[in-house]
């Protein structure tokens, strides 16, 4: 992906635009990028402006350095951000705020992962909609070796990717996964070679980025409220009479009879 464009730069989280596509990199590889109260709320702060940005219709996650995604939350920082009650209490929703907005921001996200997917790394991959990694890439949820608890929402979003059994297996034996064997339980969409996971994630970004958004957004909708208990049906409904009375619809339309690629606006 281009290097060019950058929207903003901080300490640990790095943010830029490549056309059509919102690029942010988790920027902390002496420790493998794992992540502190700041860096969740860094995160939560661009998804914010890219979700109010109409330039921006596809999100990519990454991780700087080469050897991990995110490697999960900061250990380092736990006596400061996680001694006490209160503080706990503090974390936990600066990185609840983090997961809500990704569950509300209405365009596709990708994680792009090299290296080590763990813990809080891994509920970042799984709440984004497609998840890209290389061969040599590692995965786990190490809580039962840290004494944590994990909570309702990131329980629930692995049993939704993975199933009962795989979930219970991540959580229990506290293992490390291997590419292929997250690949066969489900928790990754492809696994490619090292040196093709940039031009395999732009591909995926692009084309989606060039697809129609409203007809995109509406599934990523759709696909989300069937697993809820209670889908909002209606609001299905709704957004595919808006994808129908579209000006995208129309210049589907013409584009296809007339054997052109079509030129999307989102309206």
């Amino acid at each position: 992906m281009n290097d060019a464009a950058v929207l903003t730069q901080t300490d640990k989280v790095l943010t830029r635009k490549d056309g059509k596509v919102g690029i942010i990199t988790i920027n902390n590889p002496a420790r493998h990028n794992a992540m502190s109260m700041e860096m969740w709320s860094a995160v939560a702060d661009t998804l914010e402006r890219y979700a109010a940005d109409d330039e921006v219709r596809v999100v990519v996650f990454t991780g700087a350095g080469g050897k991990a995604f995110v490697s999960g939350a900061d250990i380092s920082k736990f006596e400061s951000e996680r001694a006490t009650q209160e503080a706990i209490k503090r974390y936990d929703e600066t990185s609840e705020r983090l997961h809500k907005v990704m569950h509300n921001f209405r365009k596709p996200t990708i994680a792009m992962i090299r290296g080590y997917c763990i813990g809080g790394g891994l509920g970042l991959a799984l709440a984004c909609d497609l998840r890209i990694c290389t061969e040599n890439s590692r995965f786990g949820v190490p809580a039962a070796k840290l004494g944590l608890g994990y909570k309702f929402d990131p329980s629930k979003r692995l049993v939704d990717t993975v199933g009962i059994a795989f979930a219970k297996e991540i959580f229990f034996t506290a293992k490390q996964f291997s590419a292929r064997e997250a690949y066969e339980m489900g928790l990754v969409n492809r696994v490619v070679a090292d040196g093709d996971l940039e031009s395999v994630v732009t591909d995926y970004a692009e084309t989606i980025a060039n697809n129609a958004p409203l007809t995109v957004m509406t599934a990523k909708y759709t696909i989300g409220q069937t697993v809820e208990q209670n889908p909002n049906r209606e609001r299905c409904t709704e957004m595919v009479k808006e994808c129908f009375a579209s000006s995208d619809y129309i210049e589907g339309r013409r584009a296809f009879m007339e054997k052109r690629k079509p030129q999307f606006t989102g309206k």
